[in-house]
């Protein structure tokens, strides 16, 4: 057994030379800046580095989009952080807002403005300066209606974006953002919100290169291939074999390349999880995200096989506009007939049945527990429904993307439905894209999905299901809901806050578009070779922090 040797030493990597360019006349007078000074994370020996700094991982699927404004899931998510920056970078273990584009930020007595110091030494991968304006013009492509960014809505903490997202105003002037210098680039929020930071170094929000954008455009090509995409992260995209591999290479035009040490990162799409686990036994990957349920026991019995709490919620939902589930009693009852402990207990992974839609973890937040396993309540739903014993059922389908776990789940829930209730659920299984775009053209009537916290917030769990919310593919809507979440976002009394959230998971587990069944569990192999990595409960592991180490035997 190999034992991974702790190769830190105490020097904390300050390289943010002159924050704010040393002159801090740009701060207003009563503004506080509240930016750390640097990136309090340790440097690695430099005598223990491995010589080849080559990580190669497993993210679980082709990549639908290099597109950081298009976006939605968790293995588009893990790229975007090698190729882009936002104005901040998260801190690999406390997930704190740390200096990226903005060396430093400025934020006014009433909490409503933030002033960002974009760095002066910023470069786009082509030798371009990233300024201030292409953060106001990537923020305005986001919220261009016709752009249809499904995240949109994370920018709706901005003073105005709603409106202008909606159409209710076409005057984008009157959105709260500012350039004042190619160097100071103001946001104005429509309240105080605690979590806006942790915004800025989403994908959402991270600056795109227009001009190299619309030039494609010009020449019918596209911009996201290797040759074209114009990057501002510590890596850029080198080659791009579609379901294959996904290489990028150290971008040695990123304003803190120094302190990046891998020189290569592949990305495999492999969505067997077996064939995976089997890659990583046999050390042909670093780093595998998840593991087959079937071999939960064999991967407890390695030494390299990690579990942590992870803040999400795997659930289904429905199509609220296709029958039978337009009806709550038919949705209800397939909910009741679902033993969520007994899919956890199958799963052996450290799942935790989930009756709530937010999972635990959140301070200061309870939550809410929906509709417990009752497969007498559920069966008299139905019949209630007009389906007694089943009888006269549709012929319905459960949609999921292509995985071994994802199967798994269903087959177990599919044949609770069958016992339970008398109906009969045919399972159907896409790649990542087409599942994608099936799910997103709501295209289904139940689907498997999973829904992993943006930042630690109740919001980032509640605010998708306003009506026609981007990522509300269910065709629920509710004035009510829209209204708990709204007032929200408006107020700045922490306890009142917290009650409106409270109401709205309540109303939204009631109505049951969504179906929560297992908060998750953070689980998959890495090697001891893999230095940086930090446990967090949002599994994101900046590739500016991982280098590759030389072991003791």
């Amino acid at each position: 057994m190999i034992v991974r040797r702790s190769i830190f030493i105490c020097v904390v990597c300050c390289l943010l030379a002159g924050v704010g360019g040393a002159d801090m006349s740009w701060v207003p007078e009563g503004w506080k800046i509240e930016s750390p000074s640097g990136w309090d994370v340790p440097l690695p020996e430099q005598s223990l580095l491995a010589k080849d700094q080559k990580l190669v991982f497993n993210n679980g699927a082709e990549p639908e989009t290099f597109d950081p404004h298009q976006m939605t899931g968790v293995p588009e998510h893990t790229l975007a952080m090698a190729i882009y920056e936002g104005l901040t970078t998260p801190h690999p273990k406390t997930l704190e807002a740390l200096p990226g584009m903005a060396d430093a930020w400025a934020v006014s007595p009433d909490r409503l403005k933030y002033l960002f110091h974009i760095r002066k030494d910023a470069r786009w991968s082509n030798g371009d300066p990233v300024v201030a304006q292409d953060f106001y013009r990537s923020w305005k492509r986001v919220l261009e209606p016709e752009f249809a960014a499904q995240y949109a809505y994370q920018l709706y903490y901005i003073q105005g974006a709603e409106a202008f997202n909606r159409r209710t105003s076409k005057d984008f002037s009157t959105v709260g953002l500012r350039v004042l210098s190619p160097h100071l680039f103001e946001v104005t929020l429509r309240a105080p919100t605690p979590f806006f930071l942790e915004l800025t170094y989403f994908e959402t929000l991270m600056p795109v290169h227009l001009d190299s954008i619309e030039k494609a455009r010009k020449e019918g090509v596209a911009w996201t291939t290797p040759e074209r995409l114009v990057c501002n992260g510590p890596f850029v995209l080198a080659e791009h074999l579609p379901r294959q591999h996904v290489t990028f290479k150290k971008n040695t035009r990123y304003w803190n390349a120094k302190r990046v040490f891998l020189e290569e990162i592949v990305a495999l799409p492999i969505d067997d999880q077996n064939a995976a686990m089997n890659k990583y036994l046999n050390e042909e990957l670093d780093w595998v995200r998840s593991v087959p349920a079937p071999r939960i026991e064999e991967a407890t019995d390695h030494p390299d096989y990690y579990v942590q709490t992870y803040l999400g919620t795997y659930y289904y939902s429905f199509n609220v506009t296709r029958k039978p589930f337009d009806d709550l009693r038919v949705r209800r009852a397939f909910s009741m007939a679902i033993d969520r402990s007994s899919v956890c207990r199958f799963l052996k992974g450290g799942q935790m049945p989930a009756r709530g839609f937010v999972p635990p973890g959140i301070p200061v937040y309870s939550g809410y527990q929906g509709p417990a396993f009752d497969p007498g309540a559920a069966r008299k739903l139905l019949a209630e429904a007009g389906f007694p014993g089943g009888e006269g059922f549709p012929e319905v389908e459960l949609l999921y993307n292509t995985s071994e776990s994802h199967k798994v789940v269903a087959e177990v829930i599919v044949d609770m439905w069958k016992k339970h209730l008398g109906v009969r659920v045919k399972m159907r299984n896409n790649e990542w894209k087409v599942y994608l775009k099936q799910v997103e053209g709501k295209d289904y009537q139940v689907a498997r999905r999973g829904w992993i916290g943006d930042y630690a917030d109740p919001n980032t769990f509640l605010d998708m299901w306003v009506s026609g919310g981007g990522n509300n593919n269910t065709n629920w809507a509710s004035s009510a809901y829209d209204n708990l979440i709204r007032r929200a976002g408006m107020t700045g009394d922490p306890k009142v806050r917290m009650d409106l959230f409270l109401q709205a998971e309540t109303l939204l587990v009631e109505s049951l578009p969504v179906v929560p069944i297992y908060h998750y569990v953070n689980q998959g192999f890495l090697s001891p070779l893999v230095g940086g990595w930090e446990e967090n409960i949002r599994d994101l592991h900046p590739f500016q922090f991982l280098y590759m180490q030389i072991l003791d035997d």
